[in-house]
């Protein structure tokens, strides 16, 4: 475990809700799209899934239909190096599902999730067998918008006096929360994680008037200076780490973008594998970025890595190098 965060053995445990994709292909507005080609999505699934590329053990802790979908979902997480011996199979619920529409600008997501089987976990699920051994669990702000029931689970994990430390990505998603204020909601749980991720856009989004205009990652630390750690993503521009009082940026490397959705959950996913595996700042940083070039490279939320050899060779590259950095 880094010295970011209370040192304690054990796994990285992914608690939240993982979804069937449907997604046209080759990419195309759903209007006119002929072929969706069948995937699976979820954040907190993602990150384990990346952490278990980089070699961090890593579980899920999820629920699913008695259902093809949810079979695929397990099976597909499962090969990936994850593991789902906490997942449940929910007989009277469906597994979830999203359908992607690409854009000429954006890709948008339609939701079919509501009285799915994830939605109906709680605060039992922390009492897990699967998350009693976590050394940190890693949990959404998509979390607590899916049910009274999960925000009570994140409440829960949140509690001040837990076993393991709590990694919290900020995870935005406005169709989720229809007209209840998210932001009320997402800053009090950020504040009580030992770990935080967030863009500043979403944060400028969340809580403009807090930050005020043209809020930069500064502004944002200020306004959550409780997490022992905060990283604030500037989109394809750099990362910014908050460590106790130090703060270390870097900046993201040009990439050629296929789809966005999917990249902060590999930028998550990389800076926990860098920070547990190197406890270094700086590398966790750069292992972000490189993790996140993975899924900015596919159709799907979750890509192939570079190969050890070179991924190794950039986190180890001087500053100027870094920067000269194309993908």
């Amino acid at each position: 475990m880094s010295t970011a965060l209370p040192p304690r053995p054990g796994p990285v445990v992914c608690i939240g809700e993982t979804m069937a994709a449907l997604a046209p292909d080759p990419a195309a507005p759903l209007d006119t799209a002929e072929l969706l080609r069948l995937d699976v999505a979820g954040a907190e699934s993602n990150v384990a899934m990346y952490l278990a590329d980089h070699g961090v053990p890593a579980r899920w802790v999820s629920a699913l239909g008695d259902d093809p979908f949810g079979r695929r979902v397990r099976e597909r997480i499962a090969a990936s190096g994850v593991d789902v011996s906490g997942v449940r199979t929910d007989p009277a619920r469906p597994t979830g599902l999203l359908v992607k529409n690409p854009g000429t600008e954006a890709t948008s997501v339609h939701y079919y999730r509501t009285g799915s089987a994830a939605s109906a976990l709680g605060p039992p699920a922390l009492d897990d067998p699967a998350v009693r051994d976590a050394a940190l669990v890693h949990l959404t702000g998509i979390t607590p918008a899916l049910s009274a029931s999960c925000r009570a689970l994140v409440e829960r994990a949140l509690r001040p006096r837990r076993p393991y430390a709590v990694s919290f990505d900020v995870n935005h998603r406005p169709a989720l929360w229809g007209d209840e204020p998210a932001a009320d909601v997402l800053l009090p749980l950020a504040a009580r994680a030992d770990l935080v991720l967030v863009g500043l856009d979403e944060a400028q989004a969340l809580w403009a008037e807090a930050l005020g205009d043209d809020a930069g990652p500064d502004a944002v630390r200020e306004l959550l200076p409780q997490p022992r750690v905060l990283v604030v993503k500037d989109g394809a521009r750099a990362a910014t780490a908050y460590i106790g009082p130090d703060t270390y940026t870097v900046r993201a490397p040009k990439v050629r973008v296929v789809e966005p959705v999917g990249a902060g959950d590999a930028f998550a996913g990389g800076f926990l594998a860098g920070l547990l595996r190197y406890d270094d700042p700086v590398r966790a940083l750069r292992l972000g970025h490189l993790t996140a070039a993975s899924a900015l490279g596919v159709l799907a939320d979750h890509g192939p890595l570079l190969p050890a050899r070179r991924t190794h060779e950039l986190l180890a590259a001087d500053e100027a190098a870094w920067n000269r950095l194309s993908l």
